[in-house]
């Protein structure tokens, strides 16, 4: 039972959570003889590498002097609070890693406070201290600020601080001293880290995480909270709703390096897989056959943002995707349902159509672009905020958003945001740049990262974290630029884009096609403008000089998901396909839009 210690990692975004862990399962010698070395192992799904930032927790274990420890990668978004929730109670301690440079960041802020909640015992991780004007000695008092304001009790606030470069592969007591490798901070796991409590008693065991593989179906993963969970024993499994279903395990796995080994039995304190379970839910609990006692199942943060899903009824339906009957979507969410426990489904009159709810754009969005590329095609409605009747109030959820930018830019960003109801709670300066954080509701971050990149000139770091509901704050303008939609379908000719030019911006290259009611542009006045973009020049044999110049075009404006689900309007939808993303009007006929706007 000694030999076992669970840790979590908590980190903000892009501060070398990942590349630890990496060196971590180099010195267990556990790196794959044909794993590329420099790759990230643990984010292994594309979307993960290419945003770099972690979006599934994930487990792995290392063995070093004779110790297994479990190491339990947390994603540092808030979006995905529902996976961190229920990530950390598997953990006895926690590694907080830090940036030497940026200190603290709102998102670890966010994943910390559970911890520390949770009763974890911590140790700080200074890493990027190789980097130029980097401050440890200030970084290390900041830390100790924020988990004091935090509520964390004198034993949390008591954490040992391991200074280091986790890309270098050294971890030391000492920042000015580097050593050779990084098993200070391994040995200081082992030493600080409480083993898991031996609980005598019945099979207990809540699980926490699902896997899948399609040999064998869903897997549930947990840690043993009591007793001994053993292979081909019965078991009850106590669902969330109260209910009890006797079965049986077929299969008990324990997670070695990056996969699982399979075992006769696995000992309380220890994370395992059990395969052969037809029926069964994120928090719900094993329990023994004969005297089930199920555990308290997990709370999971309310969702506070919904968007509306539907089946693609564009004139391109069908032409790209291979899932587009609403029967193939609906299945998808369902699946989605099991894993992903911050999200909620319902309905609507309408039977193609469903409101997905969800922590934020963010997290809407995910799924949104892991749902395309595995080959699904659909439209979704612009994001609202999901409003609260408290004592007869109006409130609605509010974030703290934390915004670091060169000092000349930001007098623009705070006028930015105080009209988006935004009210600045701090300001601290380091060197040239400034660090503003603001609370604000979270209407107001809808298409605000896009505006604070221009104003900024691309130099503003953004980040914010969701911190409750308040009462209404009032208005906010949303986009104020009506669309400039196609007349027809065709093809987008050269000659008719460059004679609109001056109407405002478009969003679509010469020879795309496009159909009746597509958003192509942005119009500079308030109007929505319907255009033809598919006009040709007339081709006669009739020449005469002057009239022949070349066309100019302006390169388009291309928009990621996130950025076109933020930018429509609430006539709009966002069209998504394995291979394009478009803005459409929800009626595409433009006289019955007119018809429509005289009602």
């Amino acid at each position: 039972m000694s030999e076992i210690r669970n840790i979590a990692i908590i980190a903000h975004v892009d501060h070398g959570k990942t590349t630890l862990v990496d060196k971590m399962l180099l010195a267990g010698n556990l790196f794959r003889n044909n794993q590329p070395t420099g790759s990230l192992i643990l984010d292994n799904n594309d979307l993960e590498r290419e945003r770099g930032i972690t979006i599934l927790s994930k487990n792995v274990s290392i063995t070093y002097n004779g110790v297994k420890i479990n190491i339990i990668d947390t994603p540092g978004h808030s979006d995905f609070g529902g996976e961190v929730e229920r990530v950390l109670n598997m953990a006895d301690g926690c590694l907080l890693l830090v940036d030497a440079f940026e200190g603290p960041m709102p998102q670890t802020r966010f994943v910390l406070e559970k911890a520390l909640q949770i009763g974890l015992k911590p140790i700080v991780v200074v890493n990027k201290v190789d980097k130029p004007n980097c401050r440890p000695e200030e970084v290390y008092e900041m830390v100790f600020d924020l988990m004091f304001s935090l509520g964390a009790t004198e034993d949390q606030l008591d954490f040992p601080v391991v200074y280091g470069s986790a890309k270098q592969g050294w971890m030391s007591p000492d920042y000015n001293k580097p050593t050779s490798d990084i098993s200070y901070l391994l040995n200081k796991i082992i030493e600080v880290i409480p083993a898991p409590k031996h609980n005598e008693g019945t099979t207990q065991m809540l699980i926490t995480s699902l896997d899948y593989s399609n040999y064998t179906g869903r897997i549930a993963v947990g840690r043993v909270n009591r007793g001994t969970v053993r292979e081909g024993e019965n078991i009850t499994i106590a669902h969330r709703d109260g209910t009890m279903e006797k079965t049986k395990i077929k299969e008990l796995h324990t997670f070695e390096g990056m996969s699982h080994t399979r075992t006769s039995e696995v000992p309380c304190g220890d994370i395992c897989s059990i395969i052969g379970l037809e029926n069964f839910e994120i928090g719900d609990t094993i329990c023994d056959f004969e005297n089930p006692e199920p555990m308290p199942p997990i709370t999971i943060d309310e969702p506070t943002m919904s968007m509306l899903f539907t089946i693609n009824n564009s004139p391109f339906f069908g032409k790209e995707g291979r899932f587009c009957t609403s029967r193939q979507i609906e299945e998808r969410l369902m699946k989605e349902l099991q894993k992903n426990l911050a999200l909620k489904v319902d309905k609507t009159d309408n039977f193609d159509s469903w409101t997905v709810s969800g922590r934020g754009v963010l997290h809407l969005s995910v799924l949104i672009e892991t749902m395309r590329r595995e080959g699904y095609e659909l439209q979704v409605g612009q994001p609202q905020v999901i409003y609260k009747e408290r004592n007869g109030v109006k409130c609605e959820p509010v974030e703290e958003l934390t915004i670091n930018v060169p000092e000349e830019f930001s007098s623009k960003i705070i006028d930015m945001i105080t009209r988006r109801k935004g009210e600045m709670t701090a300001m601290e300066s380091q060197e040239d740049r400034v660090t503003i954080t603001f609370d604000i509701p979270s209407r107001g971050i809808i298409g605000l990262r896009t505006n604070i990149l221009t104003a900024s000139q691309g130099e503003a770091i953004m980040a914010h974290r969701y911190k409750g509901y308040q009462p209404y704050k009032g208005d906010i303008a949303r986009r104020v630029n009506g669309s400039i939609v196609a007349m027809e379908s065709g093809t987008a000719f050269a000659y008719a884009l460059d004679k609109l030019q001056d109407r405002g911006r478009f969003f679509i290259h010469p020879q795309d096609e496009v159909y009746g009611g597509q958003v192509v542009g942005e119009h500079v006045h308030e109007n929505d403008l319907v255009v033809n973009v598919t006009k040709s020049k007339q081709l006669t044999n009739v020449r005469a000089s002057g009239t022949d110049e070349k066309a100019h075009i302006i390169p388009p404006v291309e928009f990621s998901l996130e950025e076109a689900l933020e930018y429509i309007k609430a006539d709009e939808y966002v069209e998504v396909t394995p291979k394009s993303i478009r803005m459409r009007k929800i009626i595409l006929d433009h006289m019955q839009r007119k018809r429509a706007d005289r009602e």
